[in-house]
């Protein structure tokens, strides 16, 4: 671990000494793992942030990175002493920044009380809140096709109805598709059989619940065959662009892509309740945050506020909302009647209350890693599910003990 460290710091150094000197008291520095089409929506705030009398002479410099590259950039930025002033990406990692002491609590410095609770506990942990909420949600969604399906179904029974009916006689190349190999997908089913991937910071993945949701997985794919046998991310996306797929499910960050795509014959909905267990799926809710880097220097902090606060205005919430149709973190942006009037964010906000906060412990990296390894080996069949569930605890509690020492 502490090789990797070192190695990543040196990495850091070598990239620090490519870039251009920013380290003034009229520059910001941002980097950020967003999708493409929220790029321009981010500048556009910026250059409004910029145009303000007291910023004359202000630049902004936004670097955009994959999102496992931010955090390794990060990192090692961080550890070699230049790190950006400002971070925007969602929660999962920010508990590493926080023990790192990569980014520093905002508590004393923003009234988190403007915003929603949910989005606010999702950046919360030792009782400190690590960033500013820009967006509320982050959170899975079904997705359907409206030539194809027209009402959404309520239920799990519902939907295998309409798969083994209709969609058989649409001749369509499968039923529904999502990311199966992406432990992410998988916990809203998790919680539909009554689990949770955490306790506090304590995993608990060797669980029955967690055998049903990994043999739920095997079912749809080897036996009803409602999913393709193998599909990441890029795989689904297509596949419910091309029309082969009736429903999808995929992240409130696709909503204006699919919008944009389907038009009038795009369908939004919450996953549907599991039959077999009463419980609505609980997809992980957090949203995205800007966070503070501990390089930034103290006489930027004050410029830096400024920056957060004028993003999270009502009026940039509601654009926002406008231009990406996500929901906003800012309270009195969400009693805006240009968003609760669209019948996209009434959904999007029902699915909210269904999900649960994302842990933002340490741990979760664990977590991750290793539910992502197992998975892969159950739904291959290279490994039983009993067999999976129980390494994929042992191999976290391993990778935690490896994290303390």
């Amino acid at each position: 671990m502490k090789k990797e460290l070192l190695i990543l710091a040196f990495a850091g150094a070598l990239a620090a000494c490519s870039r251009p000197a920013a380290d003034t008291s009229k520059t910001i520095v941002v980097w950020e793992q967003e999708d493409a089409q929220v790029a321009p929506y981010i500048d556009s705030v910026f250059e409004a942030f910029k145009k303000l009398p007291e910023n004359a002479g202000l630049e902004i410099i936004r670097t955009h990175y994959q999102t496992e590259d931010l955090r390794s950039q990060f990192q090692a930025a961080s550890l070699a002493g230049v790190p950006p002033d400002l971070l925007l990406g969602p929660s999962d990692t920010a508990g590493l920044y926080a023990v790192s002491g990569f980014i520093v609590p905002l508590e004393g410095h923003f009234d988190f009380t403007r915003y929603n609770r949910p989005v606010v506990e999702a950046i919360t942990l030792d009782g400190h809140a690590w960033g500013v909420p820009v967006s509320n949600g982050n959170h899975l969604l079904l997705f359907y096709n409206k030539k194809f399906v027209k009402a959404p179904p309520k239920t799990t029974d519902e939907l295998f109805a309409f798969c083994a009916g209709p969609a058989k006689q649409l001749k369509l190349e499968r039923c529904m598709a999502f990311d199966g190999g992406e432990p992410f997908w998988l916990m809203p089913w998790l919680g539909a059989f009554g689990g949770w991937p955490m306790d506090g910071k304590k995993p608990t993945l060797d669980t029955q619940p967690m055998r049903d949701a990994v043999n739920f997985y095997l079912d749809l794919k080897y036996e009803k065959q409602y999913v393709p046998m193998e599909c990441d991310y890029n795989c689904m996306d297509s596949m419910f662009k091309e029309g082969k797929v009736a429903f999808i499910i995929n992240g409130d960050w696709a909503i204006s892509l699919y919008q944009k795509h389907f038009g009038k014959d795009f369908g939004l909905a919450v996953i549907p309740r599991l039959s077999r267990t009463g419980l609505y799926p609980s997809p992980m809710v957090s949203g995205k945050y800007f966070m503070i880097s501990a390089g930034a220097k103290p006489e930027k902090l004050a410029l830096l506020k400024r920056l957060l606060e004028f993003y999270t205005t009502r009026e940039n919430q509601v654009k926002q909302y406008q231009a990406l149709t996500r929901l906003p973190a800012l309270k009195a942006a969400g009693a805006a009647p240009e968003i609760t009037s669209d019948e996209v964010s009434r959904i999007s906000l029902d699915q909210i209350l269904k999900g649960r906060p994302m842990p933002m412990a340490t741990e979760m990296r664990a977590v991750w890693d290793s539910a992502r390894n197992y998975l892969g080996m159950a739904t291959t069949r290279k490994l039983d599910v009993d067999t999976a569930v129980r390494k994929m605890q042992e191999n976290t509690d391993k990778k935690i003990a490896e994290m303390n020492q």
